[in-house]
């Protein structure tokens, strides 16, 4: 061994008797070789107390695959979790982590050597917190200064440290008082108002979000004239201070005086200037450098000057440096027996490093071994770095790595290149040939590792051989060429504008597309050939590419892609004055449209008086435009921003603009929308909508309400007043004024105010309407008219007239008194109604009053009528009902009689019928009459069985339901029933058409030519309501009729009667005049 030391460099000479080296190492992993760090975990780490574990990785390569083992300050440790020794992490529960802190090494082993990691750094901060103490009150004089100490914990960086009340607000810092970086709080000489009990120092730590809080500190002041003080330096202390900090790092030098009147302070470097980049913080009290290096190395002065004198403090600055490799780490070496290796490790660093070796991750003594893994580190006070360096002394015959018999398509013209990837030690030297015949000429590039064809042809197809050979042996390999036509694509680009979602471009090819540039990337997507982008954005906007590709070829197509978005704000708003202090002009530079044109600019503002943080839209200006000119309000104190609106939408606002404030003025305008109302009859309420508080225009806003009565010769009557209503009493009613509201400040009146008019309060109407009169118009309608009351009269707007009227009795009823009232408003000025929804046949009473929006006047004298009688009446005050009862033959459904009976009572709604024959059909007809007419008639059949027979005996004999025998009679003819009405269903269905059809068709009801003829004895649900009784099987068909309307009436007028031993229930059917009745569309149960 020979060991030979330079300036920053060690040199470790292994003497052997060969000389062969390489610049690093590519062995393939088939090849045995000691381990090699891939990556692992750099220090230092610090433990979060919201982490759930720490994990510290070492990955390795290596054959045989390496070993892992960890050490915790230069001892093993063993990992709390035991897992085998193939996987380097290491994962540390955050439960109990104080004792995990320290620095850890990661080795990593196999039979030929062993790696070693840098040490790693775990730090476990303890929860920042200030001690308990007290503290006791500061007593000063005037003029003396003061140092608060907050002495912050330590914690996880970054550390924010801020003075506040216990109400939390910052304490304000000027070039007398002023915090450190260190963190206290100094006063340069004390004031009357820096007295107070809740001094507090706050210590923020974000990326734990922690703060702590001091104990609030008291401060008292003692009252005495402050005599001039000679500066002195509160921070830092003595003449001279050393400053010793690494290259890159920030430079931050800090003077905080003291004295009376408070000192400047002034800063200069001894024997240079200072840089263009040097920074003055905290009122010029703090000097900041960014990324030193040697030449900020030197002497600083602060200097802090008063009138009484001045005083100085110098600064030592020392530039330092880590160790850092001169040009790279030293690179791994393979090299045959009898070799000399040469191992350089070139560091550099202030102070000069100190160079440590290892071999196998131990300290390096004695003779070396032949392959092994050695470490270089260096090292310094300010840290270190390290390197692993694989050594392998190895003999070995050529390995070719690449498969034999491989297989290349290449197209005419194309190129191909064929592998023949080789390890051997000493490195060897490759030959091709083809069909035994050595490879020549221009066109085939025989490099190391590949063979490479340039504008192939068709006679190169074949085989070919690579032989690798060095001084050991040689091995073989062969490969085949052919040749395959080229393939075409068709690229078709597009130019998407979409802003949420854009389809980029579209390859049409039968080759598949390769977009791996873009598989990263969750917004990019890939179907069917088509590239799709999501949620497109600016940094999407470009030339895109489509490759396709196969193992021979590839073509391309471009598309460009122009993304709109919303313009950017502007920049650089000035404000400027014009003529006026409240006109102002304003000047921005736009930002970027984003492709699409701007179409307006925005000016808003926000005043910090009234609205407070709230911003208005104060004018547009036209997109080509970057100026505006702004008319102000007075009394306000604004600032401004501008954006910008495109066609895709509005972007964001500027950067505000500072404070402008305008002086005050008188006001620019009067209230508006003044209402005149009267809430009471002897008085005049006025109110009107206030000035906004920006139209103010300065203090003591005021309104002067001012009236008179209209068209007499009457003086203003003035009254100031600061709300915005005002109530007139005393006042006539309804009496018309002119009114004005002028606005005033306590800088002047604002313009002339315009005049309004309104009326006093109002009262009820004290006349009536005369000359009430009345003109029936039919049966349910009349028209009523009146002589206006007088105008004088209304005492107030008329509302218009109501119309009251009540019905006092029926006239088929005269001794029944029925006082129904009813009441009908007509609104406005008119002489006359039509009052609707009368009943026929009826004694009203009717009176006209007048009203207005206080109420109602008197009403008119009543007027008594009467309504004549209905003619085509279905109500319930029908005169006289007429009833018809007529058998039909079962099977023609022919009319064979007919009976009919007058019934004089207009309230009877139920009638009894006797002497049917059981299981007969019968057709009944039901109208109301009176003497102006019938209404329309309606027709009903049915079945009759024992059970309606029985039904109507016992309505005349209904002792019989409390008989036993009774009981059991009746469930016997329930029976019986059942019987009759399935035989009576069976008979209708065998009836076939009824004869009757023809005589339909000669006179056609409208109301039955609907029907079916085909259905019979159903149940139906039309509208129409069903005969009040028991259900009864009937026709469901459209049927005619034997009985004219003429019969009918014939019937009536001859008074004929039907014998009052039944009931007969009905309703009303239409019918048509000159033509047969009309039949019903469904069944109807009738009582028989």
């Amino acid at each position: 061994w020979r060991v030979m030391r330079g300036v920053g460099s060690l040199q470790l000479v292994l003497l052997l008797a060969l000389t062969s080296t390489a610049t690093g190492l590519n062995i393939p992993l088939e090849v045995e070789q000691p381990p090699t760090i891939i990556t692992h975990t750099a220090g230092p780490i610090i433990a979060l107390p919201f982490d759930n574990t720490i994990t510290i990785r070492c990955e390795a390569r290596g054959n045989p695959p390496p070993e892992y083992r960890w050490t915790k300050d230069g001892k093993y440790f063993i990992p709390p979790h035991e897992t085998d020794h193939t996987d380097g992490t290491l994962v540390l529960p955050i439960k109990h982590l104080e004792q995990y802190r320290g620095k850890y090494r990661c080795y990593t082993s196999n039979k030929l050597g062993t790696a070693m990691t840098e040490e790693i750094e775990l730090k476990v901060p303890s929860v920042p917190k200030f001690p308990k103490e007290y503290n006791f009150p500061i007593v000063v004089k005037e003029g003396e200064p003061i140092t608060l100490e907050c002495n912050p914990p330590e914690g996880v960086a970054p550390r924010q440290i801020y003075w506040m009340t216990l109400g939390l607000e910052h304490i304000e810092q000027d070039e007398r008082v002023s915090m450190g970086i260190d963190g206290n709080l100094y006063f340069s000489n004390a004031l009357l108002k820096d007295s107070r009990q809740d001094y507090c120092c706050f210590a923020a730590f974000s990326k734990i979000r922690t703060i702590a809080q001091k104990t609030a500190m008291a401060v008292v002041v003692k009252t005495e004239a402050p005599a001039v003080r000679i500066p002195g330096l509160l921070l830092p202390s003595g003449v001279q201070t050393e400053k010793v900090l690494l290259k890159g790092e920030h430079l931050q030098l800090e003077c905080i005086p003291q004295g009376y009147p408070t000192p400047k302070i002034s800063w200069m470097k001894m024997g240079d200037s200072l840089p263009p980049r040097t920074k003055y913080d905290n009122f010029g009290k703090l000097l900041s450098l960014s990324d030193v290096d040697e030449r900020d190395a030197g002497k600083y002065l602060c200097k802090a000057q008063n009138s009484a004198g001045e005083a100085v403090h110098y600064f030592d600055v020392i530039v330092e440096e880590p160790p850092k490799w001169l040009t790279e780490p030293p690179p791994s070496q393979l090299t045959v027996i009898g070799s000399d290796v040469y191992i350089k490790c070139s560091v550099s660093g202030k102070p000069q490093p100190e160079i440590t070796w290892r071999r196998n991750g131990e300290f390096f003594r004695g003779e070396p071994e032949d392959s092994a893994v050695y470490q270089c580190e260096a090292s310094n006070s300010h840290g270190s770095v390290l390197a692993n360096i694989n050594i392998m002394v190895i003999n070995m015959a050529p390995r070719i790595l690449t498969r034999d018999n491989q297989k290349y398509a290449v197209v005419l013209g194309g190129d191909v290149i064929m592998n023949c990837s080789v390890f051997s030690s000493p490195p060897s030297k490759s030959s091709w040939s083809n069909d035994e015949k050595a490879i020549e000429g221009e066109r085939f590039l025989a490099l190391s590792g590949y063979l490479q064809i340039i504008g192939a042809e068709k006679n190169d197809s074949g085989e070919y051989v690579c032989v690798a050979s060095n001084t050991e042996v040689f091995s073989i390999s062969r490969s085949n060429t052919s040749h395959c036509t080229r393939l075409f694509l068709i690229p078709v680009p597009v130019h998407p504008n979409d802003k949420h979602f854009s389809n980029v471009p579209i390859c049409l090819a039968r080759l598949r597309l390769h977009t791996n540039k873009f598989a990263y990337m969750f917004r990019y997507f890939v179907d069917d050939n088509m590239l799709q982008i999501m949620n497109v954005n600016q940094s999407d906007q470009g030339i895109y590419t489509c490759i396709a590709r196969t193992s021979l070829d590839e073509d391309n197509a471009t598309a460009l892609l122009t993304v709109l978005d919303i313009p950017d704000a502007p920049k650089n708003v000035k404000i400027s004055e014009l003529k006026s202090l409240r006109n102002v002009h304003l000047s921005w530079i736009p930002g970027s449209d984003h492709n699409s044109s701007v179409t307006e600019f925005i000016v808003e503002y926000e005043e910090n008086q009234w609205d407070p943080g709230r911003w208005k839209e104060l004018q547009k200006v036209p997109g080509n435009q970057a100026t505006a000119e702004l008319s102000l309000r007075g009394h306000l104190n604004y600032q401004f921003r501008v954006y910008a609106v495109n066609a895709v939408g509005p972007g964001p606002p500027s950067e505000p603009t500072e404070r402008y404030q305008t002086p005050p003025a008188a006001p620019e305008r009067n209230p508006e929308n003044i209402k005149i109302q009267g809430h009471l009859p002897h008085q005049m309420d006025i109110s009107w909508e206030p000035l906004l508080p920006i139209e103010h225009n300065g203090p003591g806003l005021e309104y002067k309400v001012s009236y008179r009565k209209l068209g007499v010769e009457d003086d203003w009557r003035e009254h100031l007043v600061k709300r915005h209503s005002f109530v007139v009493k005393n006042t006539s009613t309804f009496v018309p004024y002119e009114i004005k509201i002028q606005s005033r400040n306590s800088h002047g009146w604002g313009p002339d105010p315009k005049v309004v008019t309104g009326y006093s309060g109002e009262d009820v109407p004290t006349a009536e309407p005369r000359d009430v009169a009345v003109e029936v118009i039919n049966t349910t309608v009349l028209r009523v008219s009146w002589t206006p009351a007088p105008p004088a009269t209304v005492r107030g707007h008329l509302g218009g007239y109501d119309v009251h009227w009540s019905r006092k009795r029926s006239l088929l009823n005269p001794n029944k008194i029925l006082e129904e009232r009813q009441t009908l408003s007509f609104p406005g000025k008119r002489t006359h109604a039509i009052v609707p929804g009368l009943k026929p046949f009826s004694e009203y009473r009717l009176t006209v009053s007048v009203f207005n929006k206080k109420g109602n006047g008197p009403n008119s004298d009543p007027v008594t009528f009467n309504t004549p009688e209905g003619g085509e009446v279905t109500q319930t005050y029908n005169m006289q009902q007429m009833g018809s009862l007529m058998p039909l033959n079962e099977t023609t459904l022919e009319v064979v009689d007919s009976q009919e009976k007058n019934i004089t009572e207009a309230d009877t709604t139920q009638w009894q019928v006797q002497g049917l024959e059981e299981g007969r059909l019968y057709r009944f007809h039901l109208s109301a009459c009176t003497r102006a007419g019938c209404g329309p008639a309606l027709a009903q059949e049915t079945c009759v069985s024992l059970l309606f027979l029985f039904a109507g005996a016992a309505g005349q004999r209904s002792d019989f339901s409390t008989q036993g025998w009774f009981i059991g009679t009746m469930c016997a003819v329930a029976l019986l029933t059942l019987v009759t009405l399935m035989a009576c269903f069976v008979r209708r269905n065998k009836g076939g058409k009824y004869a009757v059809k023809e005589k339909e068709d000669l006179h056609p009801d409208v109301e039955s030519q609907g029907m079916n003829d085909d259905t019979f004895c159903e149940y139906s649900d039309s509208e129409e309501k069903p005969l009040k009784g028991s259900s009864l099987c009937s026709l469901n068909d459209a049927l005619g009729d034997s009985i004219s309307r003429d019969s009918l009436v014939d019937y009536a007028d001859g008074g004929r009667e039907f014998n009052e031993d039944g009931s007969f229930i009905g309703e009303y059917s239409g019918h048509k005049h000159g033509g047969s009745v009309s039949e019903p569309s469904g069944p109807r149960p009738v009582t028989a």
